[in-house]
């Protein structure tokens, strides 16, 4: 009896044993993955401050919290099961839909430095401050969904050697990770000059200086991170779009972009890793425009042909309406007539007949 559970004691701690080696694995590769995606993270953390920008201070944070839950929902519900399934029965198609994902982003990055080169109007609706919430949150979960895609694709393809339950683990850590990660750093910029106020107030001076310089600095961060936020939106479309075309055989462009990296890297000595990827991101960038613009220029051209359509169809509708006979009301009778209205035939009741 006492063998027995000594028995049952050892295979217990070599359970926990495996368990947690299995589980240091499992942070290893999570932490692995999330490096290898971390460009993506950035370009996310600078894409989301510039949807919470002009909204009422009290509701930065609420907006921001909503919009967490719509990255974790997108990253859960949609990408994970999606990609695991994509990965093992059909690889081939995960980078089709990131194309597509990575052509939504130049269209937005695209459009919005379009409206701001006034190259055309800005055509998002007006409405109510609980409506224009809601824009803003289903704005910033579809632009979260792509970019999140692209990290959980890049995640997914450190791991593919893995079976496919411990994929399943790893990649809902990193989603976990990125999430709090992403939205820690939003909310604590768009909270920076929250920060700055109450530092202002307190006794220290070199505290109460550094407290009224970050509510100076904040508003110009917020506007610069707005624009920074268009630009990445533009460069991780084209780098998508770029990438994506070299997997499924049009190698040129991305050769072409490669090969101007690696001539600036080798170059530049010390300087070269940094300006190599400036090299690399400015071409991108320049791509998501283009191929962006394009995408603008055909939405446009669809807006416009609908209203028409839509106007011809209401025509039809008001000329079906209308009547199709002679109007049998007298012209005498109409308004305004100056024709005079002729007086009854007097009628001889006596006899029932008309007087000649």
């Amino acid at each position: 009896m006492a063998g027995g559970l000594v028995a049952l004691l050892d295979d217990v701690a070599a359970l926990v044993k495996a368990t947690a080696a299995s589980l240091d694995d499992v942070g290893l590769l999570a932490g692995k993955a999330s490096a290898k995606a971390m460009g993506v993270v950035v370009d996310d953390a600078a894409v989301t401050p510039r949807y919470v920008e002009g909204l009422s201070a009290n509701r930065e944070l609420p907006i921001i919290w909503k919009i967490a839950l719509g990255s974790i929902r997108n990253k859960m519900l949609f990408i994970l099961p999606i990609a695991l399934l994509l990965s093992a029965f059909a690889p081939w198609a995960l980078t089709p839909i990131l194309m597509v994902g990575g052509l939504y982003l130049a269209f937005e990055g695209a459009e919005k430095i379009m409206e701001k080169l006034h190259w055309i109007s800005h055509h998002e609706a007006e409405g109510n401050g609980q409506k224009d919430e809601k824009t803003v949150i289903s704005g910033a979960v579809r632009t979260d969904l792509i970019l999140s895609a692209e990290i959980m694709v890049i995640a997914l393809n450190e791991v593919d050697h893995e079976p496919v339950f411990r994929q399943a683990i790893i990649l809902t850590v990193v989603a976990f990770l990125i999430t709090i990660l992403v939205y820690g750093v939003v909310a604590l910029i768009v909270k920076m000059d929250d920060i700055g106020l109450k530092l202002a107030v307190q006794r220290n001076g070199a505290v109460k200086t550094f407290g009224r310089g970050l509510v100076k600095a904040m508003p110009i961060v917020m506007a610069v991170l707005a624009n920074v936020g268009i630009i990445a939106m533009m460069w991780v479309g084209g780098h998508i779009l770029l990438v994506g075309t070299n997997d499924l055989g049009l190698t040129a462009p991305y050769e072409l972009v490669h090969h101007w990296e690696v001539a600036v890297h080798d170059a530049t000595g010390g300087a070269g890793a940094v300006l190599g990827w400036l090299v690399n991101t400015l071409c991108s960038a320049i791509i998501g425009f283009v191929i962006g613009a394009a995408v603008v220029g055909v939405v446009m051209l669809v807006r416009r042909a609908l209203p028409q359509k839509q106007a011809a169809a209401h025509g039809a509708e008001q000329a079906a309406a209308e009547p199709t006979g002679k109007d049998t009301v007298p012209d005498a009778a109409r308004p305004g007539s100056s024709r005079p209205v002729a007086s009854p035939e007097p009628t001889d009741t006596a006899s029932g007949g008309t007087e000649r």
